[in-house]
Formats: structure tokens, sequence, C-alpha cells
């Protein structure tokens, strides 16, 4: 009785919620043709991504979140935690370099202290606390320890008999670090940053867990999962692992730390010992996990209570060696196309390759035949917008008119720059559809089409040298390529057309 008193109390919601959940997404470095930083912005503005984390803090990336409004975290690579951990002086001209040079132009609020630390670098883990108080200190200094949180995440792999949660404990061989670790994000009032992989737990389970329960799927009430101990139903392993993480916390005396998870997806592609990494799996985890933390559901443990998530990740990477499903992780390809379409009827706004919410840029009806005609020539010229398919015997060719032309090319312009607003004007003769123009074999750029893939456009993001004539970008390319990595969470890129 006194066991279940305790559990009892255990389950008060008392950790705090300051703000409405968000999702983000990795963007990792393993791609053959990385894009720029301005680029990548363009991709987060266009899919309205509000939250940005960075693995390291990589000054042309910084540069180009600058003005955005965009809320970003910035990382303490692994490689350079021992020398930071073990000197004040290098923790403070870290500080100085990426993050006090880049305020408040640059909107950072978190600094993730490497990652994955215990269960990857545990050389490094005796000075781990000490680089998060030497960071914060030269937060403190600056007085922007108000303003930017200070953690570092964790793998679940550290905690121990994860079901039922509340019999869930860390690894107790962590303990000289885990301890301190806790009383500093208390003391500061930061939050515990968790990486959640429901897909590994499933895959190492040997069959014990149901891939519906892996997948956010609805469960018959005689299927769920019931923690013994609390009664508590878990419907899905997400909120398992969360709550073993929060159970793991009170078992340390520590119950008013929140929890980010910092890491979280599905592979839609492996090989032939991962049947499970698939399109629609990968397409169902993610659209759920989404759905699921912007309701602000938050846990059987912790009901309501936040718990922000970072998708792992933005962009496949073709170049991570590994098994075939290390490089599928992604939402988009390089040139920043779904590589599924996600299904998010309830998440608001969030990215703009959601097929509930598909819009289109037509010819407006009653347009000026001259002006349509200008318009069209604009687009298939200083426009870069391919227009092959409008050639004779090709699919969008009929009906051989200009509006049918126009349409197709206004579109095509409208979704290579990733719907951006003012990019569907063209002198007032074109208008936002939210129904699919595509007939016959003639696809639309934006459409899901017949097979529900999305037919072959050129990148997103315009070249630095797109003509001045026409629809004006208010953002500029340069060059250089991209090598940091990040996390989203959601705006919009504005464009001005004359």
């Amino acid at each position: 009785m006194a066991l279940l008193l305790l559990l009892f109390l255990l389950m008060v919601p008392v950790v705090s919620a300051d703000e409405d959940a968000f999702i983000g997404v990795n963007i990792g470095t393993a791609l053959s043709d990385m894009p720029s930083p301005t680029q990548v912005v363009a991709l987060l503005k266009a899919q309205n991504i509000r939250h940005v984390r960075l693995y390291d803090a990589d000054r042309a990336m910084l540069h180009a979140l600058a003005n955005t409004g965009i809320r970003v975290t910035v990382s303490v690579p692994n490689e350079q935690l021992l020398g930071i951990g073990q000197s004040n002086a290098t923790a403070a001209n870290w500080v100085a370099r990426n993050v006090i040079a880049h305020v408040p132009a640059t909107n950072i609020t978190a600094i993730a202290v490497g990652s994955e630390i215990l269960t990857t670098l545990p050389n490094a883990a005796p000075v781990l606390v000490s680089a998060l108080k030497f960071i914060h200190s030269a937060l403190v200094a600056s007085n922007l320890d108000g303003q930017i949180k200070v953690s570092t995440p964790q793998s679940s792999s550290i905690i121990l008999d994860s079901f039922p949660p509340s019999q869930a404990f860390f690894n107790r061989s962590w303990d000289p670090v885990m301890v301190p670790l806790l009383k500093f994000l208390q003391s500061t009032g930061s939050y515990f940053m968790l990486n959640v992989y429901p897909y590994y737990d499933y895959m190492q389970s040997n069959g014990v867990i149901p891939l519906d329960y892996a997948l956010f799927r609805p469960l018959p009430p005689n299927k769920e999962a019931v923690d013994a101990n609390t009664l508590l139903h878990y419907t899905n392993v997400f909120d398992a692992i969360v709550d073993a993480a929060y159970f793991s916390m009170s078992y340390l005396n520590f119950t008013k730390i929140p929890i980010f998870v910092t890491e979280s997806g599905w592979p839609s592609k492996g090989d032939s010992s991962e049947p499970d990494a698939t399109l629609d799996n990968a397409n169902t985890y993610n659209s759920n996990l989404i759905r699921h933390v912007l309701n602000n559901t938050g846990t059987p443990k912790h009901p309501g209570i936040v718990v922000s998530t970072y998708i792992y990740e933005l962009y496949n990477e073709d170049s991570r060696p590994g098994p075939v499903s290390e490089k599928n992780w992604g939402l988009f390809d390089a040139n920043g196309m779904p590589v599924y379409t996600l299904h998010l009827t309830g998440a608001g706004t969030l990215l703009a390759n959601d097929t509930t919410n598909q819009t289109f840029c037509v010819a407006k009806e009653g347009a000026d035949p001259k002006m349509l005609q200008a318009a069209l020539d604009w687009a298939c010229g200083p426009g870069k917008v391919d227009c092959s398919f409008l050639l004779q015997g090709q699919p969008c060719y009929e009906p051989d008119n200009v509006v049918a032309h126009s349409t197709y090319a206004f579109n095509a312009y409208f979704q290579k720059m990733a719907k951006s607003p003012g990019t569907c004007d063209f002198k007032g003769v074109a208008t936002i559809t939210t129904s699919d123009p595509s007939h016959g074999s003639c696809i639309f750029p934006g459409s899901a089409g017949r097979n529900g893939t999305f037919p072959n456009t050129t990148s997103l993001a315009p070249s630095s040298n797109s003509s001045t004539s026409g629809c004006h970008s208010v953002y500029f390319y340069g060059a250089g390529s991209f090598t940091t990595s990040v996390i989203i969470g959601v705006l919009l890129m504005s464009m001005v057309c004359l």
C-alpha cells in the first residue's frame, strides 16, 4: 500500500509547462550535395519552422538565421567537450565566439553541450557537468542566462527496466554524473534532453513490441500496455519511454525537470534485415508523432505537460555509412522535395509537405491573355521553371492554350519557391487554390500524383543569379557549403512581386 501511495504521488504533474509544445527536425551533414545555409533557412521558412537546433555553432548558418525570429539551439560538439569541461576560460571563449557574437540578431535560446556523452564518449563523462557549469557561468557574466538554457542530450539507453515505466531507473553506474547533472538542470530551470527511438526499441524487442504500438496506431483497450503499479495505460512506445525517464528522475528525487525529446523518427527505407523501414511506416510514425506532440497531450504520468520534440531528420543523408536505413531518415531530399507526404490533419500549418493542406498557383479566371503570356514567358525564362512538360508531345502540352500553360508554369514556380508569400501573383494574373489542377498524365508539381509521389522539380531554393524582373526575392544566396546539423521546429519566407 505504501508503494502504491508513493507511486500515486509520483504521478502528480509537478513538471511545469511554460509554452506550447513545438516540433523540430534534425538536419544531418552526410549529404553529397549539401544545401547552403541560405537554402536551408529558405526551406525552414517555407515549412513554417520556428525552432532550430544546430549540432555545432556554424558561423554561416547563424548569420543566415539572423533576423528571422527562428529560435536557435547551438551545440558544443563532442570533440570540444574535454577542453571546455576542464577550463572555465575555454568555455568563456566558446560562448563569446559562438553565442555573444551572434545575439540578439540570431535568437539563440539554448546550448546543447555534447550529445549522448555517457554512451558514446564515456571518457568525457567526468567533465560533462563542469562543462555545463562553465558554459552557464559565461552566460551569467553576459546577462544571458535568463534567455539561454544549457543542457545535454542523453540516449534513452541509459534507462534500465524501462517497462513498466514506474520501475525504470537510470543506470546506477552513472549516478556520479547523473545526480549533479539533474541538480544543475533543476537549479537553472533547464530541461532534460532525451533521444527517443521507438524504431530501435521495436527492432530489438524480438516481436514483443507490436508494430502498431511503436507507430502510435490506435490499439483496442485489451492490447494497451498497462503499468501494473500505477494502472496507467500506454498506447505507444514514445510515451512509455518519456515516462520511464520521468520516473527515473523521480527515483533520484528530481520531479521538476521537464523533458525535451531531441531526436525521434523512423527510417523510410532499409535493407532485407529491416523490413519495417518503409515509406508508409515513416509517414505514419512522424505524422502521428507530430499530431501527438502539438495536441499538448503530454504523457500518462504527466497529462497536458508538453513534450517538445525534434524529428530526426530534415534531409536524407546519402553519404552516411552503415545500413541502408542510416541514409533514409529524412523528410526531404537534398533538393528540398518531400520523401513522402505527411498526413497532418489537425496539426496547423506545420510542414508544407502535408497532403491534407495542398495549395497550388493557377491562372486567375478572366485574366488578360497578353498578361498571362508575358508572365508565362518570364516563368519559363528568367524564373528558371522547367517548362519542358509543355512542349508538343509532352504530358502537359494539351490543352494547348495560354491559360493552361501559364497555370502549369505559375504553379511550378510557386512550388519551386516553397509556396512563399508573394510567389503566386505574377502582376495580378495568378491566384492560389486548394484544387489540384493535375489532369490526365499531366501531374503538377506539388501534387501527390497518382502513385503518391511528387514529380521531379528543381530545388526549392532559387539561385543567386535569378533575374531581377518579375518577383524579387528579399533574401539572397551566398557561396559556400553548409556543414552544420540542425534541428527544426516552424516560419515563412517573404517574397515581393512587382
